[in-house]
């Protein structure tokens, strides 16, 4: 076997070991952003710990089949980017569409959110969903506020009683 083609190949082992360790995969056309504007969308993704790369689609094709991935070939085409998160699934999804609103040129395609297969107006959907750490906020100010409201009763009960001895 050639060197070129063991290169290759290891590539396409790289590749399909980071799809496996990547919570969510989004792929996006970049077609007509210009140089700053890659860079400028290169140091968003690097800010929330993403990973930003372009491969050849061929590459990643037979990367998706080793990582038994299936129903992507038809997105595969043309000049693609791909977003990597390790941990936090709407991360990706969101930075791009965040970017796409600003930059009409680059276009999400579709992806891969924790080993399933995501068309675009999935990946638009979900982009639209609050970080992980503001849907914890969410949560933890739910679950706090009956604690919250009872502990306002009780002061309210209190100062009440307070006035009337007064």
């Amino acid at each position: 076997m050639s060197k070129a083609i063991e290169r290759k190949q290891e590539l396409v082992n790289q590749i399909a070991e980071e799809i496996k360790a990547s919570s969510s995969v989004v792929i996006a056309d970049y077609r007509g952003l210009n140089v700053a504007e890659v860079t400028e969308l290169r140091n968003n993704m690097r800010n929330e710990g993403l990973t930003f790369k372009v491969y050849k689609n061929s590459l990643v094709r037979r990367a998706m089949e080793q990582a038994g991935i299936e129903g992507l070939d038809e997105v595969l085409t043309g000049p693609n980017a791909f977003a990597f998160s390790t941990d936090d699934a709407v991360a990706p999804a969101r930075v791009l569409n965040d970017f796409a609103k600003e930059h009409e040129n680059l276009e999400l395609k579709a992806g891969v959110i924790e080993g399933k297969v995501a068309d675009q107006a999935e990946i638009k959907a979900i982009a639209t969903l609050p970080s992980r750490e503001g849907l914890l906020s969410m949560l933890l100010s739910v679950l706090t506020a009956p604690m919250r409201n009872a502990a306002l009763a009780v002061k309210a009960v209190a100062d009440q009683k307070a006035e009337q001895e007064a």
